[in-house]
């Protein structure tokens, strides 16, 4: 538990998504399932908020974002945001469009690993929650569509210009976004999107496995490695090279760091304690 606690009290219910924690791996399900669990402006802010309050925490060292019921996530819901962003101004429209973002940022900066375990469709906005995680597993029947363009909008919603890339190279991340035309877990397995193919039905048990291999292990260790790989993106090599040396030099103080050494020593495995 961190020692700074927010001075606002500890959620103890969400509205539109499920959480459970065990022993380190928080798991939190989209719960909408009659509508293939599409977002909400009450199920962004959740997730904004939720993200937020474990990230303070530290109690979390994994965490497994998935779907109930058909899907993982089929976007914005096409009444309830699309409807209602038609009869707002330009200033609230902003506000909406960096609340999304805000999503993303807090998937990415979480100091745990993030685990997307996708069965069935992942479009639009849950295309790029998908993709905004640190390991994506999924289902062979698994599809996601980046579907901005369908809608009139850019396909470099939420981060996605940005991240597709990075993870797919910019060519197959041009015509994912600009033609916005599905992609099964085969390829996207071959293009890098997927981190593992499962047997049908298998995503979520497969997601939950590395969630606890990595709760398991040295926490401190995870965080930092997600951080820079988050920082470095944009990086010229001098200052990732300076970066890894003060990250290292600090984490070489660390509990983990002279516990490893112990175990070494006395031939057991390490006690991991994320300090």
């Amino acid at each position: 538990m961190s020692p700074f606690p927010s001075s606002a009290t500890r959620t103890e219910r969400w509205r539109h998504l499920r959480l459970d924690q065990c022993d380190g791996v928080a798991t939190v399900t989209l719960a909408c399932p009659e509508r293939l669990n599409a977002l909400t402006f009450g199920a962004y802010a959740d997730l904004r908020d939720l993200l937020a309050e474990l990230a303070r925490e530290r109690a979390v060292r994994a965490l497994v974002l998935g779907g109930e019921g058909r899907g993982f996530c089929s976007g914005g819901d096409v009444d309830d945001i699309i409807g209602a962003t038609l009869t707002m101004d330009t200033a609230q429209l902003l506000d909406f469009n960096r609340m999304t973002g805000q999503v993303v940022r807090a998937i990415r900066e979480s100091p745990f690993p993030v685990i997307a375990a996708v069965h069935g469709v992942a479009a639009g906005a849950g295309a790029v929650l998908a993709l905004a995680a640190d390991f994506r597993i999924a289902d062979p029947s698994a599809r996601f569509v980046f579907l901005f363009t369908k809608v009139g909008l850019s396909g470099g919603d939420m981060g996605a210009a940005y991240l597709l890339p990075r993870v797919v190279g910019l060519g197959h991340a041009t015509r994912l976004l600009m033609l916005g035309e599905a992609v099964r877990a085969p390829e996207a397995e071959r293009i890098g999107l997927l981190s593992e193919v499962t047997e049908e039905g298998r995503a979520p048990a497969r997601a939950a496995e590395l969630a606890r291999t990595l709760a398991e292990g040295p926490a401190l260790a995870h965080a930092q490695t997600k951080a820079l790989l988050t920082a470095e993106l944009d990086m010229p090599l001098a200052a990732s090279v300076e970066l890894d040396a003060a990250t290292q030099a600090l984490l070489m103080t660390s509990e983990d760091y002279a516990e490893f050494h112990a175990a070494f020593t006395a031939k057991r495995p390490p006690r991991w304690r994320g300090r």
